[in-house]
């Protein structure tokens, strides 16, 4: 019986798990020496490497002095905090990244939280010591607190703590002296991480995760937690309510290197993949035959937001997506929450809308551009907070944001936060940059990240999580100006475009098709214009001194899809189609606004 390590990688986004998951798979020579891999391996889905940031969390094995480690790399991001803390089931122990200068940063704390509450080892990896300005024994210090103030035990207060860099590829138990390669942190894994417990029995294994393949359909992967599983061995699925449907498993695979391997029987310990098995969710106990018994059902945080999901209904409907009509949009929702467990679909009144509630801006936007990749055209109307109450009070969900900033521009970033109904708790110089930690309610973190961005000319890093729900903090002013909308449906022009600048700042270029109620620009009031972009120039067989002028345009304004959903106000939908992202108003017509309006005014 081999002994076996499983171990989950967690830190804040952007501190280096993924690429230090590249330097393990290559020095524990994964891969032949003349095979091309690129960088940032696992994140292998286009929306990952566009953005640079892991979303859905994925297993590797590798073999280190005859030790099979099941490595998990996981989200760094609070919004997917639903994978994090489903696949943390599936180990004994964690590596916890942190950078050498940011140091303990929100999602640090969120993720380290879920990890000590159930029971796991940890190892500390103080990364990216090779950066300037960088403090690792400040680091180090602040996440010995940390542990501290998330009331850690003992044994887990007294963690081992490696340094390095994961881009160069070295790991060292002291950053002033660099080694070679990483396996100083291969030998702390298998000194300090317990091997996964043999626990003798009839057999349990939680489903934490899900795979999909177009040959065999759904695949269930978690961890075999007491006796052994086999090939075609005839089994019980305890559903999360407590149901048991009887099954059998046809396959089995265990994870080696980036892929599986086809595996007879699995001990426990060991992570695998099921084959066979119909109608499991998340959550559900694969048991024995005759006598099934259920683990602890996992528990996931609450959504804290919600956006309306529509069928597209604008006058380009149809023209560019596959999949348009409400039952394509209601299949596609629900096959999304088997496997995104921090989403829930609720059916409104209307039978073409859906209220999808989810973790937060970021997670809900990457559904709709997955959604948008696979050919669907919909609607998404303006996100709103989930409001509770709570002994009789109403209550809002309330984030602790943190902005690290020049220090020249932080009295706008202050000032714009505390519009927004934040509170300052600290202010302190970190390296040449201003750090400072507010907490705000996450009505005002909408729409505020692009007036930060603004204000600080880019500069400002931001990080928020989620803290608690505390009573409403009363109104928050929306956005100033007003918008441009148009009064015509047809292909704008440069003549139109160039007379009507002085209006506003347009989203839109010369020769593109608009409907009329779509959004063009922004005014330079805070009142809605209407405006006709397809008329063109009066030609006559007179020529005028002075009247051929050129025409000079300031580029377009184009906005990614999180801009909009944070741009929109109640009385706006995005249109989200395979090719465009439009924002329009929901009623197009402008005598049907202005009877409408007054349902919009208290939102």
């Amino acid at each position: 019986m081999q002994k076996i390590r499983n171990i989950a990688i967690i830190a804040h986004v952007d501190h280096g798990k993924t690429t230090l998951v590249d330097k393990i798979l290559h020095s524990c020579s994964i891969f032949r020496d003349n095979e091309q891999t690129g960088e940032l391996i696992l994140d292998n889905n286009d929306l990952e490497r566009e953005r640079g940031i892991t979303i859905v969390s994925k297993n590797v094995s590798v073999m280190y002095k005859d030790v099979k480690i099941n490595i998990i790399d996981t989200p760094g991001h609070a919004d997917f905090g639903g994978e994090v803390e489903r696949v943390l089931k599936m180990a004994d122990g964690v590596l916890l990244l942190c950078d050498a200068f940011e140091g303990a940063m929100p999602q640090t704390r969120f993720v380290t939280q879920k990890a000590l509450a159930l029971g796991l080892k940890p190892i500390v990896v103080v990364n990216k010591v090779d950066k300037e300005n960088c403090r690792p024994e400040e680091v180090y210090e602040q996440i010995f607190e940390l542990f501290f103030n998330l009331e850690a035990t003992e044994e887990q207060l007294d963690f081992p703590v490696i340094y390095g860099s994961s881009k160069q590829g070295w790991m060292s138990t002291d950053w002033k002296v660099p080694t070679t390669d990483i396996f100083p942190l291969m030998d702390a894994i298998l000194e300090n991480i317990p091997p996964a417990p043999i626990s003798e029995g009839t057999l349990q294994m939680q489903i934490t995760s899900l795979d999909y393949s177009s040959f065999v359909g759904r695949i269930a992967i978690g961890r075999v937690a007491r006796g052994t599983i086999k090939e075609n061995m005839p089994v019980s699925l305890v559903k999360r309510d407590g149901t048991i449907q009887k099954s059998r498993i046809k396959e089995l695979y265990t994870f080696e290197g980036l892929g599986k391997v086809k595996a007879t029987s699995v001990s426990s310990g060991d992570i695998c993949a099921v084959v066979g098995i119909d109608g499991f969710d998340i959550g559900d106990t694969i048991a024995d035959f005759d006598k099934p018994e259920q683990l602890e059902v996992i528990h996931i945080d609450e959504p804290t937001m919600n956006m309306l999901f529509t069928i597209n209904t604008s006058p380009f409907f149809g023209k560019e997506g596959k999949f348009v009509t409400s039952r394509h949009l209601r299949d596609r929702l629900y096959k999304e929450m088997e496997k995104n467990l921090a989403l829930k679909v609720v059916e409104t009144e209307s039978p073409d809308s859906y209220l999808v509630y989810g973790r937060g801006i970021l997670h809900l936007s990457v559904l709709i551009e997955t959604m948008r990749r696979e050919g669907y055209e919909l609607q998404v109307g303006q996100p709103q907070v989930i409001i509770k109450e709570i002994d009789g009070v109403k209550c809002e969900p309330v984030e602790t944001l943190i902005v690290d900033v020049p220090e020249e521009v932080s009295g706008k970033v202050i000032e714009l936060v505390t519009q927004r109904k934040g509170d300052l708790l600290v202010m302190e110089p970190k390296g040449d940059l201003q750090h400072l930690e507010f907490e705000i309610p996450a009505r005002g973190i909408i729409g505020l990240r692009n007036n930060v961005l603004t204000a600080t000319g880019g500069e400002a890093i931001m990080a928020h999580r989620f803290k608690s729900y505390e009573p409403w903090k009363g109104h928050i002013p929306g956005r100033l100006n007003g918008v441009l909308v148009s009064m015509d449906t047809g292909k704008t022009t440069a003549f139109a475009i160039d007379k009507l600048q002085d209006r506003g700042r347009f989203h839109i270029d010369p020769g593109v098709d608009i409907y009329e109620g779509q959004v063009l620009g922004e005014h330079i009031r805070d009142n809605d214009l209407v405006i006709n972009l397809t008329k063109g120039k009066q030609l006559t067989n007179m020529r005028a001194s002075g009247s051929d002028t050129n025409v000079r345009i300031a580029p377009a304004v184009k906005f990614s899809l999180e801009e909009s959903m944070e741009y929109i106000q109640a009385d706006e939908y995005i249109e989200v189609t395979p090719r465009s992202i439009r924002m329009r108003k929901i009623f197009l017509n402008e005598n049907e606004r202005k009877v409408n309006s007054k349902k919009f005014q208290n939102q």
